[in-house]
């Protein structure tokens, strides 16, 4: 017996200016496609069982083309796999704040989609000896979960963070409102179908985090240095054979390749000497950078270097680009006299974003991602403020 899970879908998500021909956001359109291709592979392997462990969509109230798509997908999954069982949750973007707002994902139930939400909830599966246990995200507390021995085989389906084994870049990023103890974890379970990490991680011989099907965090290229260290080739879904097992990652290419090219060491280097080496990473990223959504850092620059490149190159690297990103980091001052020295001066960043994670904030507020939209703020400000380039109008 096979089952697939996947998680973190994050439909309706939108990112950076682009659009489709028939005005959609292009990044929204890219996780629309994305999806259609984790459906097409899901047919393929042909499960018994779909597990889809929360955050289905990005904001609890999604755009009409994002519902849309939603609907269409899923609806061609049961149809292609009639006898399999679909469950799925809540997760913290899913889930209303309000009392007066309804889960959109009620919306996949006439489907014969099972959907979990505002309470967890046991699914006896007869035919297969099988029960889900199935808890969404529930930000006013949950009850204990444990397996039922009744049942040959169990699968806990859960939507929040496992003590003690969040992983390095999520530390900062958007933090899941319940945790799940080791002692439930290790309670017996058969398959463990944990979402909201962004990053396939695998806990436990028999419980994974299959990570989000694209880019979709506030975090991506922690995401892509990640997947780097752990040898992963990206995002995809988990296959998990019941009786051996037994797993496999199946990787499915995001819709839009993400690009951090490799980090320029900018001190000493003149302003012509920096245009330069800017120009030789975007030519020597694999593939060109067109339609490709791309980063590359600069640190240690002065700032009156970052005046004087050429704004009108960065300009058509813009232009080729979805998305093109010179993170541009100045160089580090560092103190010789005056109290606390030697020692390195706080920049503005610093201030910022010391500010930002201590100022007082209502609970709805994700305050890390306040912070990095802070963060990303001055630096669009920090560009702005260099002066224009001859025939510069931008």
């Amino acid at each position: 017996m096979r089952l697939v899970h996947l998680a973190d879908i994050h439909l309706g998500f939108r990112q950076y200016q682009g659009q489709t021909p028939t005005g959609i956001n292009q990044r929204e359109a890219d996780i629309a496609a994305t999806l259609k291709k984790v459906v097409d592979k899901v047919i393929e392997i042909r499960p018994e069982i779909v597990l889809i462990a929360g955050d289905v969509f990005h904001a609890v109230r999604p755009t009409n083309h994002a519902i849309l798509h939603g609907y269409r997908q899923l609806s061609r999954l049961v149809g292609a796999l009639p006898d399999a069982a679909v469950v799925m949750v809540a997760g913290n973007h899913d889930t209303p704040r309000t009392s007066e707002t309804a889960c959109i994902l009620k919306l996949f139930s006439p489907l014969g989609i099972t959907v979990v939400e505002g309470e967890a909830n046991q699914l006896p599966f007869e035919q297969m000896e099988l029960l889900v246990t199935a808890v969404p995200n529930l930000p006013g507390g949950r009850p204990p979960v444990a397996p039922d021995t009744a049942f040959k085989r169990n699968i806990l389906l859960f939507h929040g963070e496992v003590d003690g084994v969040f992983p390095q870049f999520g530390q900062n990023q958007d933090r899941s409102q319940q945790m799940l103890s080791r002692e439930e974890l290790t309670a017996g379970w058969d398959y463990v179908a944990l979402g909201h990490y962004h990053v396939f991680r695998k806990v436990e011989p028999y419980a994974f985090y299959p990570g989000s099907i694209d880019y979709t965090s506030t975090n991506p290229w922690g995401e892509l240095v990640e997947e780097r260290e752990t040898g992963l080739a990206g995002k995809g879904i988990i296959e998990f054979d019941l009786e051996s097992g037994t797993h496999r990652f199946h990787h499915i290419p995001a819709a839009r390749a993400l690009v951090d090219l490799p980090p320029i060491l900018g001190s000493g280097m003149s302003a012509a000497a920096l245009d330069e080496a800017i120009r030789e990473a975007c030519e020597g990223c694999k593939g060109g950078i067109d339609e490709k959504v791309v980063r590359l850092v600069v640190r240690e620059v002065p700032r009156h270097i970052l005046r004087e490149l050429d704004h009108k190159a960065l300009r058509e690297f813009k232009r080729r680009a979805l998305h093109f990103h010179l993170d541009a980091r100045p160089e580090t001052v560092r103190r010789e006299a005056g109290q606390g020295a030697p020692g390195r001066r706080a920049s503005l960043a610093d201030t910022v974003r010391d500010k930002l994670r201590s100022r007082v904030i209502t609970e709805n507020i994700d305050r890390e991602g306040l912070v990095a939209l802070g963060l990303h703020y001055l630096r669009e400000a920090d560009m702005l403020s260099a002066p224009a380039m001859e025939g510069d109008t931008a």
